[in-house]
């Protein structure tokens, strides 16, 4: 399986189309056109080619596994399916199953490494701006996409904080080594307490706090915006980081 770019693939047959009479095709061109002209997906999430690592191209986005912040019991579905128009002499069940599902308050976690991702759009700095605040507005708004029939999983976040740091990413899935306990309520309040908790911890005695946040749902840590203002707030200050680096 090999991930490739339109832009790679039309370069590649304008490559072959030329030099199809003469023979004459170069796998040292070949190989420069694959590593030029990377689409936003590739330079996000990489591509690894162990037959050549020449081809490779390294990740800008790591997205972590959710985890619930608090202990989980599963639930099971029981269901079957009934043949309504079988014989008599026959049994009508056709299918016995169950399915195993839980319901629960998830920490979900992301970081893009801007300073890659525009090398590996090709120094493309609207498009590094653009890539960053899509994959910002998918990763809170997406959904998973499987059962959607079965659970009807249209939920969105109750919070985000979205950070902009220059020395290291942080994630503050330590928050929760502990599990969210409540005996009245729900999970979703004492998660945001712990979340902002653990990062004021984080901040005083490991690492500044972030140059620039943005939070929705949330009372401390940043200035609170709806999602539109968010995606703009995280634009321009995009923006005006690729103009200093035009400057340079």
């Amino acid at each position: 399986m090999f991930f490739i770019s339109k832009m790679q693939a039309h370069n590649l047959a304008d490559y072959v189309l030329k030099h199809q009479e003469d023979d004459t095709i170069d796998k040292t061109e070949v190989k420069k056109l694959i590593k030029q002209g990377n689409s936003i997906d590739i330079a996000l999430f990489g591509r690894m080619v162990a037959d050549d690592p020449n081809l490779n191209a390294d990740a800008s986005a790591q997205v972590a596994h959710s985890i619930s912040t608090h202990r989980v019991d599963n639930e099971y579905d029981y269901f079957t399916a009934i043949d309504d128009l079988a014989p008599e002499d026959e049994p009508s069940t056709k299918m016995i199953g169950v399915v195993e599902y839980n319901s629960s308050t998830m920490y979900r976690y992301a970081t893009v490494a801007v300073h890659n991702l525009v090398k590996e759009l090709g120094g493309e700095k609207e498009a590094t701006v653009a890539a960053v605040a899509e994959f910002a507005k998918a990763f809170i708004q997406s959904m998973p996409t499987g059962k959607q029939n079965t659970f009807a999983n249209r939920t969105l976040p109750d919070a985000v904080l979205v950070t902009i740091r220059r020395d290291q990413p942080i994630n503050l899935v330590g928050a929760f080594e502990e599990p969210v306990r409540t005996i009245e309520g729900g999970y979703v309040k004492p998660s945001i307490q712990r979340l902002e908790k653990y990062a004021d911890k984080i901040y005083n005695q490991y690492v500044d706090a972030p140059e620039k946040a943005w939070v929705i749902g949330m009372d401390g840590q940043a200035e609170s915006v709806n999602l539109n203002g968010l995606l703009q707030g995280l634009r321009d200050a995009l923006i005006h980081d690729m103009e200093n680096l035009a400057k340079e």
